[in-house]
This record gives C-alpha cells, structure tokens and sequence, in this order.
C-alpha cells in the first residue's frame, strides 16, 4: 500500500469511526453525503484526468504508487471521496453542537468578489491552473448566492477547520512530494510547499460539496424528517 493511500486512510478513520455518534449520527446524512461526493466528485476528477494529460501536475511514483487509472493513482481518485466524506462529517459536527447563525452580508460583496476572480482567470489564462480554479471558485460563489449558505455560521466555520486540515495534508502531499506541478501552470506563490492555487481549488470543491449536500440532507436521509429543518 502506497503513502497517498494511507493519507487517504487516515483521513477517512476519525468520521468514519464517529458517524455512529449520537448526537450528530452522521451514518443517517450518507444518502445526501455520497450522492454530493459523487455528483461532485466526477466533475473533479474528470478535471483532473485532463490536467494530468497535459502536464499540469503529475505524480510521484515513489509515493503514490505506479498502478494507474485514466492516468491517476489509486490515491488521487479516492481523495474525492475521503477529504469531502470527512469535511462533511466536520459540517455536520458543527451543526450539532455548535448550531448555526444568519450572518448579514451584502451580497453585493459576493459579487464583486467573483467578479475579480473572473477577471483574474482572464489575465493569467495562460497559467492553465490559475485559470481554472479562479473561474471554479468564481462559479461557487455565483451558485452559492442563489442559496443563504454564504450568510451561514456554520459553512464559514466549516471551510476554516477545513483550510486547517487542508495546510496539513496538502502540505504532507507537496513536500515530499506526492504531487508536483508544472511551474509553467501556475503563479509559483506558495504557502510553505503548496501552490497558492490549491487553496482556490479547495474552496469550490468543499463549497459545492457542501452546497449540494445541504440541498439533499433534507430530502436524502436514513433520519426521520424534523419539523422545520433547514434545507437550502
């Protein structure tokens, strides 16, 4: 078994071993879970399928292993199961006890945030990388605004636990490294190994995972239905 493997082991261990937890019984939210990493995971995975063919980023065999499917290790693949299916299960965490609040922001802001990430796809569109995660995060908060969850507590506080278990495995992965990246493809900023680009790419896959699965989790659950529960 491969390092890139056991990573995804290990991240995968603590929610699945806590989804049986009373009070957040996150093996009830499965149906909605699976069904967003799946819808979600395949737009993903179908990215880097093509971003791996052209050069973008490619895989250290020592680490990740040499056995390959349309040209990503085994590790590579389940990562858009396990890191989602544990954010998710750190959402639901938040939601249990920590509850949840309505924050009033304009939207305007949003707004005008996509808009500048827009318009920096377009100035580095020559940095294939660059391009795509800013127009990918662009898109989330587009999408996100037609619901309330970018005005939720509870989604802000999830992307920043989130951010802090992303700065230590992606850190593991692009130190060794398990990934590299074509210098040619993105700024070359980086926080400690990782490329500032990892953390745009992060945002939109957390957020839309996110974003789908609060759409279902009220209409996909192994959980009688509670009056008044929330759905987006």
């Amino acid at each position: 078994m491969n390092l890139y493997v056991i990573l995804n082991l290990a991240v995968l261990a603590l929610p699945l071993l806590l989804s049986f937890d009373r009070r957040v019984a996150y093996f009830r939210r499965w149906p909605s879970v699976l069904v967003s990493i799946a819808v979600v995971g395949l737009v993903y995975l179908a990215w880097d399928v093509l971003a791996t063919a052209r050069g973008v980023w490619w895989f250290n065999q020592r680490f990740a292993g040499g056995s390959r499917i349309a040209g990503l290790p085994i590790g590579e693949i389940l990562f858009f199961t396990t890191v989602p299916f544990s954010c998710l299960f750190v959402y639901e965490v938040i939601g249990a006890y920590g509850g949840d609040k309505v924050w009033r922001i304009p939207r305007l802001l949003w707004l005008i945030l996509a808009g500048v990430l827009i318009l920096g796809a377009v100035v580095y569109r020559a940095q294939p990388y660059t391009l795509w995660v800013l127009l990918a995060a662009a898109v989330f908060l587009l999408v996100a605004l037609l619901t309330p969850l970018l005005a939720r507590r509870q989604f802000w506080i999830y992307m920043a636990i989130s951010a802090v278990a992303f700065l230590i495995t992606n850190g593991v992965l692009t130190a060794l490294p398990v990934v590299g990246y074509s210098e040619a493809a993105i700024w070359g900023a980086r926080v400690y190994t990782i490329p500032v680009e990892d953390f745009f790419y992060c945002f939109s896959l957390l957020g839309f995972n996110v974003l789908l699965h609060s759409k279902l989790r009220g209409r996909l659950s192994l959980a009688p239905k509670v009056p008044g529960e929330r759905v987006l």
